[in-house]
């Protein structure tokens, strides 16, 4: 079996280095990330897989703590012998075990390696101490790939560092920001390496094009889940008595466990989302319309949001307020088409307080009543959840703030696309058995698998459209 390609991963101290790891092994759990330097003191492997083998093993380094120093006390060592020989004498001496033994760490695990990452926090300004760490790490004889960090931070320094890397022959350097990478970012960064490493080049490039196969799978899984969710939502349906209905406590009461449970089904989701991209739960912030603070629970029904939802929707396409008021479509004869319709009219009446429409119809529908989930509310639903994965895929496993979502006013295009996947899941409104928890064996039905699926299709163009020009 081959063996993995040996990568170090060093820089000084508090400069990313674990952060970048997590990023390009998605493993959030993987060592500790803290805004407190010093935070790694010994070597940590980690491998990224692929194909079920280790592709790539990292070695998480201590940072580099008084590189000025070693430096200096390196050179006074044999004249005669080579850079490399003269670290190797360093590390057989006392002081690699006292009073540079952070240090001593770094240039062992070097030396074992094939080539190292060199992790810059491209925030600091460049200074004696970093130009003597990477004079250390040329010593070892190692190819070197120096990753400038935090780039897109207002503080960078990019220019500066790019230039002192150039001076020490370092002229092929990755951008890299391991809390909101760019699109690509890990596909250039291995193929960089592969100029570096020739004889890897297609382990290398097979890591890559793996990367790439799988950010798209879990694209499509994403899609899947969503739509899934649209599905379920929309099949929603709770009867009641007239009775109940007409009585305000037990009214409000059946509307708000209606509410919870779609509310739950968006929170199932959306921690599904998180696993599928390797993020732990709650790594959601609750707040994800801008109309209101604090818990999103109740915000798909707010009257606000689901006016603007129903004015994004078009006209024609939304109906009711919150929820629905559908007819039995036992009782009158009602068809699906026309039983919506009305059941639109009195959600939009009872919305108002039961107003003279609301009472001349419902007082018509005297037997059963049905709840249902308005298309406004699969609206806002899905404009959540996309936004969320699109931010699930430009976010590194190094942040640490909690995910923020606030899609405001989608753009044309955007409000095309979410209304197009509301019109897509509306055959499940016929269909109450598909609801997630019915008795029957609803993910086993061929016609639900096959919505699904077709809703599924549907959502790489609405991110993309989310996504704007």
């Amino acid at each position: 079996m081959t063996e993995p390609i040996r990568i170090a991963v060093v820089g000084h101290a508090n400069a990313g280095k674990t952060s970048l790891l997590r990023t390009l092994t998605r493993r959030v759990n993987f060592g500790e990330v803290s805004e407190r330097p010093g935070t790694t003191r010994h070597v940590e492997a980690v491998d990224l897989r692929v194909d079920g083998a280790a592709a790539v093993r990292f070695l998480d380094t201590p940072g580099l703590e008084d590189g000025v120093a070693l430096r200096e006390h390196i050179d006074g060592l044999d004249k005669a012998a080579t850079p490399p020989e003269r670290i190797r004498q360093f590390l057989r001496g006392p002081e690699a075990h006292g009073v540079f033994e952070q240090e001593a760490k770094v240039l062992r695990a070097l030396l074992e390696v094939d080539a190292a990452f060199l992790v810059i926090d491209a925030r600091e300004p460049v200074l004696p101490k970093f130009r003597a760490e990477i004079e250390l790490l040329a010593a070892c004889a190692r190819p070197v790939l120096p990753v400038l960090n935090f780039v897109r931070d207002a503080a960078s320094r990019e220019a500066a560092w790019k230039e002192l890397l150039s001076a020490y022959g370092l002229h092929v350097v990755v951008r890299f920001d391991a809390a909101a990478p760019f699109v690509g970012a890990e596909r250039e960064l291995y193929r960089d390496l592969a100029t570096l490493l020739r004889d890897r080049r297609a382990a290398l490039d097979r890591v890559a094009e793996c990367l790439e196969a799988e950010a798209a799978q879990r694209r499509r899984a994403a899609g899947t889940r969503i739509a899934d969710l649209l599905v379920d939502a929309a099949s929603m349906r709770r009867t009641a008595s007239a009775d109940d209905f007409a009585d305000p406590p037990t009214r409000q009461r059946l509307v708000g466990e209606l509410q919870k449970s779609v509310f739950d089904k968006a929170q199932r989701c959306a921690d599904d989302l998180l696993a599928l991209h390797g993020f732990r739960e709650g790594d959601a912030d609750e707040a994800a319309l801008p109309l209101l603070e604090g818990r999103w629970a109740m915000d798909f029904f707010h009257p606000e949001a689901l006016k603007d939802a129903g004015i994004l929707l078009g006209k024609g396409v939304a109906v009711g307020a919150a929820v629905g008021v559908v007819a039995d479509l036992a009782l009158a004869g009602l068809s699906l088409g026309a039983g919506a319709a009305l059941g639109g009219a009195i959600g939009g009446a009872v919305s108002q307080g039961l107003g003279p429409l609301g009472r001349k119809l419902v007082n018509k529908l005297r037997d059963v009543h049905e709840l249902t989930v308005e298309d406004r509310v699969l609206f806002v639903l899905a404009a959540w959840q996309l936004e969320l994965l699109r931010a699930l895929e430009s976010r590194g496993h190094a942040a640490v703030d909690r995910i923020a979502s606030s899609p405001g006013e989608p753009a044309a295009a955007a409000r095309r696309a979410l209304a197009d996947l509301v019109r897509a899941a509306q055959p499940a409104r016929s269909h109450p058995e598909w609801e997630t928890g019915s008795r029957l064996r609803w993910r086993e039905a061929p016609q639900r698998q096959a919505l699904v699926a077709a809703v599924a299709r549907q959502v790489p163009d609405a991110i993309t459209a989310l996504a704007g020009p």
